[in-house]
């Protein structure tokens, strides 16, 4: 039998998590490469070079991530980490800052460890980034045999950040559980990514449970427990299902849904990838015959500030204009394993449905 290795990354979380960095990250090296966002960094390096002052480990760099992940800028934050003689690869912001360092540490045969400041994605998490081309268009995913070391996630830095990132990671959150549940559906799984199915669960539960108080909480910068629930669904929870189950599971209509609107132009720049997950998730139910479900959701969705509707993302539901999104939907590969084939019509009147909800 093949042997199967699963790596999970480890976390740490509170109000001031970075206080670990040096028990954590000492036995790897001394010496640093930062890599983060302009804004991120304002936020958490103050936070992390207090935590490292006399503790044997300094930043050989700091570098500061503008534009898109992509593989060129992957290879040019490897070759600082040699330039730098760096032992180990720190990406501080959010996901498109994470997975450029985590690819350079790829590259360049070092560790990894993420310090999130925005809880929008399950980046710090999972093994693999999200690489696109200098244009911002979609380039293709990079994939590793393990997540980052360690995952630092501080609740003041997150709680101080735009309430909106957070909002967005639970719409993409709750399409987790959705669509792992209905890719799977009719399979007869394997432990690892059964097990994972099941940790799908707990991106939709607590989210019920916390996730209104978690995003007031934030838009007042306040730490809370429902903060904190919230941030490790979105983060965590995610993170394990995506490290434990077969690719097959990890998406399916909700994320197509996404990657076909984002074809209209000024969409993407007008709508946070998590929120149209959400929306995605609804589409998804409608296909499926679960109305009342897609009602509790939408109900849901409109108490956490999500747009539930096409009329309300700035798109007409006109089916001539919708052409090329709807081919775009049913041929994307998150399509390629789901329990029945789903036509561009359905899904159009899928979208018919939800917007009359």
């Amino acid at each position: 039998m093949k042997t199967e290795s699963i790596y999970f990354c480890n976390y740490s979380i509170g109000e001031a998590p970075y206080g670990e960095v040096p028990a954590v990250c000492g036995p790897f090296g001394s010496r640093i490469l930062l890599c983060g966002g302009e804004k991120a960094l304002a936020a958490g390096l103050p936070r992390l070079e207090e935590a490292l002052s006399g503790s044997g480990l300094s930043l050989a760099a700091t570098e500061v991530f503008r534009g898109e992940c992509t593989y060129e800028a992957i290879r040019r934050l490897a070759e600082r980490a040699g330039e730098v003689r760096a032992d180990m690869i720190f990406g501080m912001g959010g996901g498109k800052a994470l997975d450029t360092a985590k690819g350079a540490a790829q590259e360049a045969g070092l560790p990894v460890f993420t310090f999130p400041t925005i809880a929008a994605t399950c980046a710090a998490s999972t093994a693999l980034s999200v690489v696109y081309r200098a244009d911002g268009s979609f380039d293709s995913f990079y994939f590793y045999d393990r997540p980052a070391r360690h995952c630092f996630l501080d609740l003041t830095v997150i709680a101080h950040a735009p309430a909106r990132y957070l909002q967005a990671g639970m719409g993409d959150t709750i399409g987790k559980y959705f669509e792992c549940h209905f890719a799977a559906r009719g399979d007869k799984l394997s432990h690892s990514s059964a097990l994972g199915r099941e940790i799908s669960n707990m991106c939709y539960g607590p989210l019920l449970e916390y996730g209104v108080k978690a995003l007031s909480d934030c838009k007042a910068g306040r730490v809370s427990h429902a903060l904190s629930q919230a941030v490790l669904a979105n983060v965590i929870s995610t993170g394990l299902v995506s490290l434990m189950v077969l690719d097959d599971y990890n998406c399916a209509v909700a994320h197509s849904v996404y990657y076909g609107l984002v074809l209209l132009p000024g969409f993407e720049e007008a709508n946070l990838h998590g929120n149209v997950v959400a929306y995605g998730v609804l589409v998804e139910l409608l296909i499926d015959g679960e109305r009342e479900e897609a009602l509790r959701l939408k109900a849901f969705l409109k108490e956490l500030g999500i747009r539930t509707t096409l009329a309300q993302m700035g798109v007409s539901l006109d089916r001539e204009a919708l052409d090329a999104v709807l081919k775009d939907i049913v041929t994307e590969p998150d399509m390629d394993h789901i329990p029945y084939p789903v036509t561009e019509e359905m899904v159009y009147d899928a979208m018919a449905e939800v917007e009359a909800l």
